[in-house]
């Protein structure tokens, strides 16, 4: 064994102090704007009555899936009101829904730069499976030392850890659309951005809104570890229960976790699926080959052969 060390943690921290002088007022505004935008969704999810969250999820499961989910949303929903959870799991999803869409906004326009360029690709690619194969943990580090402790590290480390999976569905459900249609949008006189936004991202959607899902899905898998930052919520009760050793309070915030994961899960797994999305109307019209009447058979007359109307 040799002394020989490579000094990469140091180089990484001296960077960290570095940024924490040089660009501390950049730092405070973004906790300023993540804290509004996390204030705000909470305000808006804990100032009416439970009921009447409840009663919109319901109408809104109902809407993109039927009454079976509708039904499920209300009864998982009741017992987080029966198990005393239900402020907590407000602060847990309004946390999970700004992350979730600013690492929405941040990987889809990612993910088309990636389809549109080979060599942005080639350069995002090892950066998404650092982020991936990284340590949710370490996340926090870097962001508590940017951000104090509260909320914010856990927002920030919540998008830099969900957002790659949005990103490569994106990139992958672009890159698979059908290079026939892309040229033929080219033969019509289509500009690069029309045929985007009217070819290449309607039919890469339901490829799209997996890679959604799978943002909303890793954005709640860090709601726990949020907690040990002060994130708040139901992370922090976990967190309780771990220092205290207490089953029960870990059991029902866990369960509360596991209950707004199924709901999100179900609700943009619908959003992608087959008719009921934003991109596609309730009912589908039939192709022009299907809507034209089939013409009624030729009427036997006396000239006409025998079976000439068959």
């Amino acid at each position: 064994m040799t002394d020989f060390r490579l000094p990469l943690g140091d180089i990484v921290s001296d960077g960290i102090d570095v940024l924490t002088e040089s660009l501390r007022p950049l730092f405070d505004l973004i906790r300023l704007v993540l804290v509004s935008l996390y204030e705000a969704v909470e305000f808006v999810l804990l100032s009416p009555p439970f009921w009447a969250i409840i009663i919109i999820a319901a109408a809104l499961a109902y809407f993109v899936k039927g009454w079976k989910f509708a039904v499920g949303t209300i009864v998982g929903l009741l017992v987080i009101v029966g198990v005393n959870q239900w402020e907590n799991s407000m602060a847990s999803l309004a946390l999970v829904l700004v992350a979730s869409a600013i690492a929405i906004a941040i990987s889809v326009p990612l993910g088309i730069v990636a389809a549109r360029s080979n060599r942005a690709s080639a350069t995002i690619r090892p950066i998404l499976d650092f982020l991936q194969t990284m340590p949710a943990f370490v996340y926090l580090v870097p962001a508590l030392i940017l951000f104090r402790v509260g909320v914010v590290p856990g927002i920030v480390a919540t998008i830099v850890f969900a957002m790659a999976p949005g990103v490569r569905f994106t990139e992958l459900g672009i890159r698979g659309v059908d290079k026939e249609v892309v040229e033929a949008g080219h033969a019509f006189g289509s500009s690069p951005w029309r045929i985007l936004r009217q070819i290449q991202l309607p039919l890469a959607m339901p490829t799209i809104m997996a890679g959604i899902n799978q943002v909303i899905m890793l954005s709640l898998s860090m709601v726990v570890i949020a907690g040990l930052v002060g994130g708040g919520g139901l992370g922090s009760d976990v967190v309780q229960a771990l220092s205290r050793i207490d089953v029960a309070l870990g059991f029902e915030a866990g369960l509360s976790v596991v209950i707004i994961a199924i709901y999100l899960d179900r609700l943009t797994a619908a959003l992608s699926g087959k008719r009921r999305t934003m991109w596609t109307p309730w009912r589908t019209k039939a192709s022009p080959v299907e809507a034209a009447p089939t013409p009624a058979p030729a009427a036997a007359t006396k000239d006409a052969p025998v079976g000439a109307s068959l």
